[in-house]
């Protein structure tokens, strides 16, 4: 069984975490340092806020006798201290030093705390970003034909900044009133223990008062982030075919089908809001009652001669320093509902397979022999096989074709060779090896692939070179793009090498896209050459100059070289035509021994010359 990173991090049996701050968890570890001492100055800044009003309740006792409430001092000590006003100035000034101290110890704790926990959420965004794409890369092919590619990129952003966001809450707010309760409980036994109790059952009830009523915000929000990430993917897939869109004068068809899921969110926003609201009223009240209910006790503890005036005053600032950042719990449960939530989708994310890798991979040098050897294969949703015991065997140096009308499993096959499909039956074989048992990656960079749609990259000509030889100097990029036909294009560009061409080429006709394709192909100097209908967007002279390159390169005998087209007239060179027909190889040969047969091949090559070009081969 597949394992992702994660789950390599175990916690005790006896600690129970939802699976997604399972997660979280395992990505803090790798902090460790920083984690612990970004508590260690939590703790430092709430220990010493709390000890402002500690000194300021015994600045109150130390005052009062004094006041104008007690003119008739009735102890020596007192009438002294009322005589010596530099005393009572210079233990005043102690007291405010004192205050001064602490307050300047505490921001200088929360300073660097800000800082570490800053440390840690941006280290763990990245992390996780770079691990989801990192998993998202390794995904088998299939996985991006069933859904849009902004939508992972949207599950990646998602958790980034739910996390991230849950985490700063978690450390700034949670944890402090974590420190604040237990420092008020301790003072409040010391001095009197049944106001313990009474702390303690206030911030439980509100604790399970906010849990309770956050339980909606879970299911509301679960739905925001589905429909957020829907409409990712569709608002990307737009902007991709924003030419077809324009061209076609859909716009406001779009922007309407669009605004649908954006209106939908928005009303799952608004009920979120309206849920958050009534949290925060009713958290509101309870705090309020709270700390009235604080204040009338400590007000009769006071009368009872069991607290000083200032100790009072203390403990009513404790409640502030409570009940305060419990205020924040509604939104530290809710961020830890997002958080949930993003990281229950990066968590399937985490927990898709991956593209099989053999656990101890073969190397096969340079690709001499390619075989397929009865093999069958079948779409995951579809009844019928795309490819039934398909059976071939090149060498080195040697040029093969398949055609075919649409729907023959041509495209299929091309995926199938370069390893993003995976047979359901019979062997792929690369000089021997099965495909399955080899170092994928190493094989891969063997491979010079021209697809059909061509994918090009925002930039420059010499970025688009560069991204699969990124060593390539200046004279092999013009070599390569002489040999591809697309020496035009750089003739007319105004910077060379160094022109942009827009993202996925906009700013180039469709032929030069296919050229620029083609030389970056050659580039490479494959060992297996893939043309996927190359010459399928290029006018019939461009056509018939990139056919002259690959018969020239095929001339060369190099490599595998492996031609898959329409166009019958560009594979004619082949030293052997596949015909394939719903799956199935039903001819083959060389191109004049297929005309001969009169076959589906002579159909197709009869319908693409006309009579006169068949009567003139005869």
């Amino acid at each position: 069984m597949l394992l992702s990173n994660y789950q390599i991090f175990k916690l005790p049996n006896c600690v129970t975490f939802a699976p997604q701050m399972k997660i979280l968890f395992h990505y803090l570890s790798r902090y460790k340092g920083f984690v612990f001492l970004s508590f260690l100055l939590a703790t430092l800044n709430t220990s010493f806020s709390l000890l402002d009003p500690v000194f300021f309740g015994k600045l109150i006792d130390f005052v009062k006798p004094f006041s104008n409430d007690n003119p008739n001092p009735t102890s020596l000590a007192e009438l002294l201290a009322k005589t010596t006003s530099m005393l009572f100035i210079t233990n005043v000034m102690k007291f405010v030093l004192i205050m001064m101290g602490v307050a300047m110890v505490s921001r200088i704790a929360k300073a660097f705390q800000d800082y570490t926990v800053n440390t840690v959420i941006q280290r763990f965004g990245a992390d996780v970003y770079t691990d989801g794409l990192k998993r998202s890369l390794q995904l088998p092919y299939q996985r991006f034909e069933d859904q849009r590619s902004g939508e992972t990129l949207a599950v990646l952003e998602k958790v980034r900044i739910d996390s991230e966001k849950f985490m700063s809450l978690f450390i700034n707010v949670f944890f402090g009133v974590i420190v604040s309760v237990t420092f008020v409980l301790v003072y409040s036994f010391f001095h009197y223990p049944p106001m313990v109790l009474i702390y303690i059952v206030g911030a439980i009830i509100l604790s399970f008062l906010m849990s309770f009523l956050s339980k909606k915000i879970k299911v509301i929000q679960k739905t925001i982030v589905k429909e957020t990430t829907a409409l990712a993917g569709a608002t990307t897939e737009s902007l991709r075919n924003i030419e077809l869109i324009r061209s076609l004068g859909l716009t406001n068809q779009e922007i309407k089908r669009l605004n649908l899921t954006t209106k939908k969110i928005l009303q799952l926003e608004l009920k979120k809001v309206k849920s958050i609201r009534s949290l925060s009223f009713v958290q509101g009240t309870f705090v309020n009652l709270m700390r009235q209910s604080i204040l009338f006790v400590l007000a009769y503890v006071v009368f009872n001669q069991h607290l000083t005036i200032g100790q009072m005053i203390t403990m009513q600032f404790f409640s502030f320093f409570i009940f305060g950042p419990l205020q924040e719990l509604g939104n530290i449960i809710l961020a830890y509902r997002e958080a949930e939530t993003s990281l229950n989708n990066f968590e399937t994310l985490m927990n898709t397979p991956v593209e099989p890798k053999p656990d101890f991979p073969k190397t096969i040098g340079n690709i001499e022999e390619l075989s397929f050897d009865k093999v069958s294969f079948k779409h995951a949703t579809a009844k019928n096989y795309a490819l039934n015991q398909i059976s071939f065997t090149v060498n080195r140096g040697e040029t093969i074709a398949f055609v075919g009308p649409s729907g023959s499993g041509k495209t299929t096959l091309v995926k199938l060779l370069v390893g993003l499909y995976h047979p359901a039956e019979g062997k792929i074989l690369y000089n021997k090896v099965p495909y399955i048992e080899l170092d994928i990656e190493a094989f891969r960079h063997q491979i010079g692939f021209v697809t059909q749609d061509t994918q090009l990259f925002a930039g420059s000509i010499r970025e688009n070179l560069l991204f699969v030889s990124p060593n390539a100097t200046d004279a092999e990029m013009v070599q390569a793009l002489t040999k591809a036909a697309a020496h035009t294009l750089l003739s007319r560009a105004e910077n060379g090498l160094d022109t942009v061409i827009g993202e996925g080429g906009m700013k180039i006709s469709g032929g030069e896209k296919q050229r620029l394709s083609i030389a970056r192909a050659l580039l490479r100097h494959p060992k297996l050459l893939v043309f996927d209908e190359a010459t399928s967007a290029l006018d019939s002279i461009t056509e018939e100059a990139i056919t002259k390159t690959v018969k020239a390169i095929s001339d060369e005998k190099e490599q595998i070289n492996i031609l898959i087209a329409h166009r019958l007239s560009t594979i004619m060179h082949a030293d052997r035509i596949y015909v394939l027909e719903k799956g199935n190889v039903v001819e083959m040969g060389s191109h004049t021994d297929l005309v001969e047969v009169k076959g589906l091949y002579y159909a197709m090559w009869r319908q693409q010359i006309g009579e006169r070009s068949i009567d003139s081969v005869d």
